[in-house]
């Protein structure tokens, strides 16, 4: 297969993931390509294990992507060296705890520890979650060089995911700096109404930033109150699992 016919498979691929289950038309639309090349990579991931077609021929993945995906989680032993510390996490807040792992201008959510609660904030795994509008996001840019704040800045205007997103570049430079010195961020209902969260950065032998975690809840639990608490719980797993990764800190 040629390389531009791969691209083409993966973008598809891709496509389908994020909008499953998808109609050939709203997939030709999603990728930009021709009609005929999006039904051929079909038709050659479906023979190949990765794609498959609902009753009403629409596209969806299968699980031999997911036992990939999923084998991608514990690359570098983030998730498997996390999770004893994200367990402890949970039951000291008792709120949803989030471990998100970098990925381009992104973020990708790897591992997700539910609350007990019925009200509870909820991301689904492999959700990509914006740096500038998520309390991991804020707390894994805090942590990069002011270089990398700067060139992520510069690729392009922030898009606003609620009301109370982040999108201007001074006031997020702002939060940055305000999260530098507390020690963990703070994000009211930036990245989903309703949600506030509080994120630190974990960070890899190089002391730069590998992964973050974070604390989420309902705004109705997740109050003024309990963001102090939380946040310094939060930067104290992220400095525990930052050890484990091998960082001097």
């Amino acid at each position: 297969m040629a390389t531009g016919s791969v691209v083409s498979a993966i973008r598809v691929l891709e496509a389908v993931g994020e909008r499953q289950p998808a109609g050939l038309s709203e997939l030709t639309r999603a990728v930009g390509l021709p009609k005929s090349t999006v039904q051929r990579c079909l038709l050659t991931l479906a023979e190949v294990g990765w794609c498959r077609t609902d009753d009403r021929a629409r596209w969806l993945l299968t699980y031999r992507a997911f036992a990939v995906g999923n084998r991608a989680r514990d690359a570098g032993e983030l998730r498997e060296r996390a999770l004893p510390v994200l367990h402890e996490l949970q039951m000291t807040t008792g709120e949803t705890i989030h471990l998100a792992a970098p990925d381009g201008r992104e973020l990708v959510l790897v591992e997700r520890l539910d609350t007990a609660h019925r009200l509870r904030a909820f991301l689904p795994l492999g959700q990509r979650i914006p740096l500038h509008a998520s309390a991991t996001g804020q707390a894994y840019l805090a942590a990069c060089p002011e270089s990398a704040v700067d060139a992520h800045l510069a690729a392009g205007p922030l898009e606003a995911v609620t009301p109370r997103t982040v999108v201007d570049p001074d006031a997020l430079r702002a939060r940055l700096a305000e999260v530098r010195a507390r020690g963990w961020s703070i994000n009211p209902q930036g990245l989903s109404e309703g949600i506030a969260a509080v994120g630190a950065a974990i960070l890899g032998p190089d002391r730069a930033p590998a992964a973050a975690l974070s604390v989420s809840g309902p705004t109705v639990r997740m109050t003024e109150a309990v963001f102090d608490g939380h946040g310094r719980a939060a930067a104290d797993a992220a400095a525990r699992i930052s050890r484990e990764l091998g960082a001097p800190v």
